[in-house]
C-alpha cells in the first residue's frame, strides 16, 4: 500500500517474489482449481489438547498437522488458503482476457499477463531491458547529478536515495502535501545490517555473495563485482546507521517534521532538491514534511564523501535488484536463491502463473477487479456485510460507555470519532482508469515500470488537491482489510468476505468470531497506540484528557511486555512494540465482537443451544463456537526462516499468538470453556485490556 499510515490486518507479501499459493502445478496453469476454505473445521479441532493451557493448540492443533508448508510457500494459513483459490479464480479470468479479450479493458490486463507468461520472450531479452538504466548510471559525472538522474528515471520506477510523494497532511488531512521518507535498504531491516548476532553476520556475508552472483550475470568481472558489491554494502550500512528504527516510525510526532525546501536545500547542500522537483513537475512545492531527518543528514555525507563509482555502483545495484524478478531465467533464479530460499526458507519458487497473476492484480489491479467482482462478490454478500459492521460498531459504541477507566469527557470524545468512521466494502465506488498505461505483449519490464509511472504520476498529481476518501489501498480479491487513521475509515475488499471469515449458511457465533473479529479489530485500530493520535477528522490532535492519556499508556504498555514474552522463533521473541497496534486491535477485535454476537443472540431470542455443522450437533455452545472460529483464522504453518524475518520487520505478532494472547486477555473465553484461575489461558492477574 502506498499510504505510508494505513493499517492492514495482515503484512502482504510482494507482487513478484514472495510466495503466496498452495500445491505445484506447472508453469504452463495449475493443474486443478483449489477447494473453498472450510469454515468452522472441525477436523481441525486437537480434541487431545486442553483450550485453558493452549487454545491455539486445541483449535488448531489438527489443522497444523494436516496442512505442511508448500514448498513454494514459506508461512501456510487460513488466509493463504482463501488467498490461493481467489488467485486462481483470478488467473481464469486473465488467461481468458490474454487469449481472448471481449473488451479492451481485457485486452489490456490480458496483454500485461501474457508478457509475463512468455517466459521464451523473457530469456531472449536476458539483461538488455536494463541496458537503458545502465547506460544512466555510466553517464553521470558528479555525485551532484543525482537530484536530476533521479527526476528522469522517476518514469522507470528507480532512481536513488531519495523519492518524493504527495500524503495527507497529519496536521490538516484536508490537504495534500509533499512528503520524503527514508529508505535505500536492501536487506529487511536495519538490524541486518547492524546487529553483531552471528545469525546476521552470516546473512551480510551471503549477501555480499549474492550481489557478486548478480552482477556477474550483468556481465562485470569477479573483481569489479566484489568491489561493487562491497561499495553497496558500506554504502547500505551507513543508510542503515541513520535511519530511525520501526517502532519510532510508527509514532507519527517521530515522523513528521515540515520543512521548507530551502531548509532541506541547507540540510542536505550535495543533493539539487529543486532540479528534481522541477524534474517531476513539482517545481510549484515550497513544503516538504520530512520523516527522517536523520536519513537526510546520512545521505547528504554519502554523496559527500563516496567516490561517484561507488555511486554508481549502489544505483546498478538498486536498478538491478528491482528487476532482477522480471529479467531471464537465470537473475530470477539467483534472486530466489538469497531473498526467498535463504532468507525465508521457500524450498521451491513459485508456478509462474501465480506469480504473474499477483503481478498483474497488483499493476491494474482496479482493471482487473472489475470482472473479478461481477463474478465473486455478489449485491447480498455487500448487504450482509453492511449489516454486521452496523452491529460492531454499535457494539462497540456500548463497550467506550462502559470502560471503568475512562472519564467522560473523553469518552464523548472517543465516540465522536467512532461515529464519524466511514465503511468501505468490497470495491470502489468509481474504478480506476488505466486507460493511459501502454501495455505490450513482448515487453514485461516496460509494461511494469509503466504502470508503476501511471500510479505514481497519479499520487503526485494529488498535490494542492481535495482528498478522494473513496480511493482503496487494496484491490478487489485481496485477502485482507485496512484502517486508514488519516481518513478514519475501514476497508474491507471483497477477497476476504469468504469462508474461513464468513459464510451466509453459517450461524452468527461463527460468523462474528471469524469476520466479525475482523471488522472489529480494524475498528479498534482507531484507538491503538498509533490510531488514538488521531482525532475523528484524521488529525493528530490531543482529545484526551492528560489523566486518561496516561491510563492509556499504561494499559498499552501492559500489552506490549506480555508480548515480549511470546516467542516467534527459537530464541527471538516478539517485540512488543513493534506489534502492539496489532495486538491491541486483535484483543479489542475480539473483544467487541463478542459483545456484537450477544447482542445479537439476545436480540434475535437465540438460546445458547450447541451448534450444528452440516445438519449435526457439534456440542459446542455458541460462546465456544465463536472461540473456534475466532482461533481457527489463525492456524498457520511458518518456516523458521520466515518466522525470524517477521518478528523484525512485521508489526503482526504470528497466528498463535493473535489467538493465544487475546483469549488469555478476555475473561469471557475462561467462562465459556470452565477454565480455572492461574491456568495459562486465564492468567490470575486478569491479563491486559486496552478496550
Amino acid at each position: 500500500m502506498r499510504t505510508l499510515i494505513s493499517t492492514a490486518l495482515l503484512a502482504l507479501a510482494a507482487p513478484l517474489c514472495m510466495a503466496q499459493t498452495f500445491t505445484s502445478p506447472s508453469d504452463n496453469g495449475p493443474t486443478a482449481a483449489p477447494g473453498k476454505p472450510v469454515i468452522f473445521d472441525l477436523s481441525a479441532i486437537d480434541k487431545s489438547a486442553d483450550p485453558c493451557t493452549d487454545f491455539y493448540q486445541y483449535a488448531c492443533g489438527n489443522w497444523m498437522k494436516n496442512h505442511p508448508i508448500p514448498a513454494d510457500q514459506v508461512r501456510w494459513g487460513r488466509f493463504n488458503e482463501l488467498a490461493e483459490r481467489n488467485n486462481y479464480l483470478l488467473y481464469t479470468e486473465l488467461k481468458a482476457a490474454a487469449d481472448a479479450p471481449k473488451s479492451a479493458l481485457q485486452k489490456q490486463y490480458g496483454d500485461f499477463f501474457a508478457a509475463c507468461m512468455n517466459t521464451t520472450e523473457v530469456d531472449k531479452l536476458g539483461a538488455r531491458p536494463l541496458e537503458p538504466e545502465m547506460e544512466a548510471i555510466a553517464g553521470l559525472s558528479s555525485n551532484k547529478d543525482l537530484a536530476a538522474f533521479n527526476a528522469r528515471q522517476i518514469k522507470r520506477g528507480v532512481g536513488g536515495f531519495f523519492v518524493v510523494g504527495v500524503t495527507q497532511d497529519q496536521k490538516d488531512s484536508s490537504q495534500q502535501i509533499a512528503a520524503t521518507n527514508q529508505g535505500g535498504l536492501t536487506l529487511p531491516d536495519r538490524d541486518y545490517y547492524l546487529n553483531p548476532d552471528a545469525r546476521y553476520v552470516t546473512i551480510r556475508t551471503q549477501y555480499l555473495d549474492h550481489m557478486v552472483k548478480m552482477f556477474t550475470l550483468l556481465g562485470d568481472t569477479g573483481d569489479k563485482a566484489i568491489a561493487e558489491a562491497d561499495d553497496v554494502m558500506r554504502i547500505e550500512t551507513a543508510l542503515a546507521k541513520g535511519s530511525m528504527d520501526r517502532v519510532t516510525m510508527r509514532d507519527p510526532d517521530k515522523r513528521y517534521h515540515m520543512m521548507t525546501v530551502v531548509a532541506l536545500q541547507q540540510m542536505s547542500p550535495d543533493y539539487d532538491w529543486q532540479t528534481y522537483l522541477d524534474g517531476i513537475g513539482m517545481g510549484q512545492v515550497k513544503d516538504i514534511d520530512v520523516a527522517s531527518p536523520g536519513y537526510v543528514t546520512t545521505v547528504n555525507t554519502v554523496l559527500s564523501t563516496e567516490p561517484l563509482q561507488a555511486i554508481k555502483s549502489y544505483l546498478r545495484w538498486h536498478a538491478l535488484h528491482a528487476a532482477a524478478p522480471l529479467l531471464s531465467k537465470p537473475f530470477e533464479d539467483e534472486n530466489f536463491a538469497f531473498f526467498s530460499a535463504t532468507l525465508q526458507g521457500q524450498k521451491e519458487e513459485q508456478p509462474r502463473w501465480k506469480r504473474c497473476t499477483r503481478l498483474t492484480d497488483g499493476a491494474l489491479g482496479e482493471a482487473v477487479g472489475q470482472d473479478w467482482v461481477k463474478q465473486n462478490f455478489p449485491p447480498s454478500a455487500k448487504a450482509n456485510m453492511e449489516k454486521l459492521v452496523h452491529a460492531l460498531e454499535a457494539a462497540m459504541a456500548a463497550d467506550l460507555k462502559t470502560l471503568p477507566w475512562m472519564s467522560d469527557a473523553t469518552k464523548a470524545q472517543a465516540l465522536d470519532k467512532l461515529n464519524a468512521i466511514t465503511d468501505k466494502i468490497g470495491y470502489p465506488a468509481h474504478w480506476r482508469d488505466y486507460s493511459s498505461v501502454v501495455v505490450k505483449r513482448d515487453d514485461l519490464l516496460g509494461n511494469a515500470e509503466r504502470a508503476d509511472w501511471f500510479e505514481r504520476k497519479r499520487e503526485l498529481d494529488k498535490f494542492g488537491k481535495p482528498v478522494d476518501p473513496t480511493e482503496w489501498g487494496m484491490t478487489p480479491p485481496t485477502v485482507n482489510a485496512y484502517y486508514n487513521p488519516a481518513q478514519n475509515n475501514i476497508n474491507f475488499p471483497a477477497g476476504i468476505l469468504q469462508p474461513p471469515f464468513y459464510s451466509n449458511a453459517m450461524d452468527p457465533a461463527v460468523n462474528f468470531g471469524g469476520i466479525g473479529v475482523v471488522i472489529g479489530h480494524e475498528m479498534t485500530h482507531g484507538f491503538d497506540d498509533q490510531g488514538s493520535k488521531y482525532d475523528l477528522h484524521g488529525n493528530v490532535k490531543p482529545w484526551w484528557t492528560p489523566e486518561d492519556l496516561a491510563k492509556f499508556k499504561e494499559r498499552t504498555e501492559c500489552t506490549a511486555k506480555e508480548y515480549d514474552g511470546f516467542e516467534a522463533a527459537p530464541g527471538q521473541n516478539l517485540n512488543g512494540h513493534l506489534t502492539l497496534g496489532e495486538n491491541t486491535a486483535d484483543n479489542g477485535g475480539l473483544r467487541i465482537a463478542y459483545q456484537a454476537l450477544m447482542a445479537t443472540l439476545a436480540k434475535g431470542g437465540a438460546a445458547a443451544e450447541p451448534g450444528y455443522v452440516d445438519g449435526k450437533r457439534d456440542g459446542f455452545t455458541p460462546a465456544q463456537r465463536f472461540f473456534i472460529s475466532f482461533g481457527q483464522v489463525w492456524c498457520q504453518n511458518q518456516t523458521e526462516q520466515s518466522a525470524r524475518v517477521s518478528a523484525k520487520v512485521d508489526p503482526h505478532s504470528p497466528g498463535r499468538w493473535r489467538a493465544n494472547g487475546s483469549v488469555q486477555n478476555f475473561d469471557e473465553f475462561g467462562k465459556a470453556f470452565g477454565c480455572k484461575a492461574g491456568q495459562p489461558m486465564m492468567p490470575a492477574s486478569g491479563g491486559c485490556r486496552t478496550w
